[in-house]
């Protein structure tokens, strides 16, 4: 089931970021900013209640969002969980009226499944690089930046 993740997730979320941020796959996020961000989180949660997947959509500008956080736990991938994450995440900015979802990605073809298609980071707003500039890979990102367009 995917719902949106309430304040007893926060360390479930957290865990789940950390084993991939450890393999180098996803970008660290501290406990703390998992509080401030709450709000932007999708949850998939299993029959026993245990969390297996995370997605937040966090809105940047008036027409832009980003898709982030996106996790999976291992034993549940290849079972759709990434892409009704994502799927739920993309009705949030349609039903918000965002005009374009954006990501940064290791994995550009499991977006491209969803209509993304690659951008040049530097054809996304400024705004977008507050988080980069404390990512360590900063300036030399190595995630691809793509683009999706809604359409209303």
């Amino acid at each position: 089931m995917i719902r949106k993740a309430g304040i007893e997730d926060v360390k479930a979320i957290y865990r789940l970021l950390d084993n991939y941020s450890q393999k180098g796959e996803l970008l660290a996020r501290p406990l703390s900013k998992l509080y401030d961000h709450l709000r932007d989180f999708f949850v998939f949660v299993c029959d026993d209640g245990s969390i297996a997947g995370c997605c937040a959509l966090q809105f940047c500008w008036e027409n832009l969002a980003e898709i982030r956080s996106l996790a999976v736990a291992e034993e549940h991938q290849g079972n759709r969980t990434g892409s009704m994450l994502v799927e739920a995440a993309l009705s949030e900015a349609e039903s918000s009226n965002i005009q374009n979802v954006f990501t940064l990605t290791y994995r550009p073809d499991f977006f491209k499944r969803f209509g993304f298609e690659i951008t040049d980071r530097s054809e996304l707003p400024l705004k977008i690089w507050a988080d980069c500039i404390l990512c360590i890979k900063f300036p030399d990102c190595d995630e691809t930046a793509m683009i999706k367009r809604l359409q209303f």
